[in-house]
C-alpha cells in the first residue's frame, strides 16, 4: 500500500504516490479505461487525485468525477487547478482574476461532483492580475468552504514568497507547489525548494519519469516505440521533445538500469522513488493509460535509495541534468 506524507505545514496527509489525469482522461484514453485506472489507484491505496480544469478542456475533471462517484468523500483528497484557458477562450476565460477564479471553482466542483476540493492550485503565475486580487479570491473560496487548502504550480521562489506573505495577511496559507521534477529536471532545487522549506510548502511533482524517458524505453539512435508518448500527437509528443533527439542523454539514462536492478526496481519505479527521496516532496504524480501501470508505479512508495546509489545516479546522468532555476519562470506566460 502507499505511504502518506503531510502536505506542507498543514495537517493534511496525502498519498506520496498521487494519481494525475493530465494527457489521459478525456483525450488519450477511453472513459472506461480511465475509470479502470482510477479503480486500480484506489485498490492500490491511492486516495489523492490531481486534475485541472484545462485538461482536455474540462473533460478530464468530468471523467475523474464520474470515476470517483460513490466513493466516501472524506476518504479522498481531490486537487484541481485554475489559470489556463477553458471554454471558448473568451477574454476572461483564463488567468487568475477574481472573475475567472470564482467562475472556475464553481465549474470544477460541478464537474467533479463534489461540494469542495481539498487543494485548489494556481496553475501558473498571472502577470496581468494584481497578486492581491488573486489571493483575496482564494481567501474567499477557502472561507466559503469550496477549497480547504490553496497551492500554486510552477511559481518561482520570489513569487511563492510574495504569495505566501499575502496569504498570511488574509488568514490562510499556501501549502504546496506543483513543479516539474525528475532526476533529469532539477531546476527547483536551488531556489524553490529552500524557499518552500522555509515557508512551509511541499512539492507535488509532475513528470517524475521525465515524460517516460527515465523508463529507458527510448534508445539512442532508435525510433520511438510504437504507442509510446513520443508518438502521441494529442500532446504527449510535444511535451517529450526536449529530452529526445539527444543520444548522449538517452545513453546516460541506460546507465541507470544496473542501479534499478540492484534495488529490485523497474526503471520507472526507480525514477519515482528518486523524487521521493527529497524530503520537501510530498507526492509524485503518476498517470496511466492502463490499470497495470498504476500497480507497478505504486511499488516506488516507501523505497529508500542509499546515498551511494544516489551518487551513482548523479554520476550516470552527469551534465545531462537541467538545473538552471531560471527555467521555472519560463513556464509562466508573460501575459494571458
Amino acid at each position: 500500500m502507499v505511504n502518506y506524507r503531510f502536505l506542507g505545514n498543514s495537517g493534511l496527509k496525502i498519498t506520496e504516490i498521487t494519481y494525475g489525469n493530465w494527457l489521459t482522461h478525456g483525450s488519450q484514453v477511453e472513459n472506461d479505461t480511465a475509470k479502470a485506472c482510477v479503480r486500480a489507484a484506489l485498490d492500490a491505496g491511492i486516495t489523492s487525485f490531481d486534475t485541472a480544469d484545462v485538461y482536455a478542456n474540462t473533460k478530464a475533471e468530468s471523467v475523474l468525477g464520474e470515476a470517483l462517484k460513490g466513493e466516501r468523500r472524506q476518504s479522498l483528497e481531490i486537487f484541481t487547478k485554475v489559470y489556463w484557458p477553458t471554454g471558448p477562450g473568451g477574454a476572461n476565460d483564463s488567468g487568475l482574476s477574481r472573475k475567472h477564479i470564482m467562475e472556475s471553482i464553481n465549474g470544477s466542483l460541478e464537474r467533479l461532483q463534489t461540494d469542495y476540493v481539498d487543494l485548489y492550485q494556481a496553475h501558473r503565475y498571472d502577470h496581468d492580475t494584481p497578486l492581491e486580487e488573486t489571493m483575496q479570491a482564494f481567501a474567499d473560496i477557502v472561507r466559503q468552504g469550496k477549497a480547504l487548502y490553496i497551492g500554486v504550480s510552477e511559481w518561482t521562489a520570489d513569487q511563492i514568497r510574495a504569495g505566501h506573505a499575502l496569504a498570511q495577511d488574509l488568514g490562510f496559507q499556501l501549502i504546496s507547489n506543483q513543479p516539474q521534477y525528475s532526476a533529469l529536471w532539477r531546476v527547483i532545487e536551488e531556489e524553490v525548494v529552500p524557499t518552500s522549506k522555509e515557508l512551509g510548502l511541499s512539492q507535488i511533482v509532475w513528470s517524475p519519469v521525465a515524460q517516460g524517458v527515465l523508463t529507458g524505453k527510448y534508445k539512442p539512435g532508435a525510433p520511438a516505440p510504437a504507442g509510446s508518448r513520443a508518438t502521441d500527437e494529442k500532446g504527449g509528443a510535444r511535451m517529450i521533445q526536449r529530452f529526445l533527439g539527444n543520444d548522449e542523454l538517452l545513453e546516460r539514462v541506460q546507465r541507470l538500469q544496473p542501479i534499478a536492478d540492484e534495488l529490485g526496481l523497474s526503471m520507472a519505479q526507480l525514477a519515482v522513488a528518486w523524487v521521493l527521496q527529497n524530503e520537501n516532496v510530498a507526492a509524485a504524480l503518476i498517470g496511466a493509460s492502463r490499470p497495470e501501470q498504476v500497480a507497478e508505479n505504486v511499488k516506488a512508495s516507501g523505497v529508500v535509495i542509499p546515498p551511494e546509489l544516489l551518487a551513482r545516479i548523479d554520476d550516470a546522468l552527469g551534465d545531462s541534468v537541467v538545473r538552471d532555476p531560471a527555467e521555472t519562470a519560463k513556464n509562466s506566460p508573460a501575459s494571458r
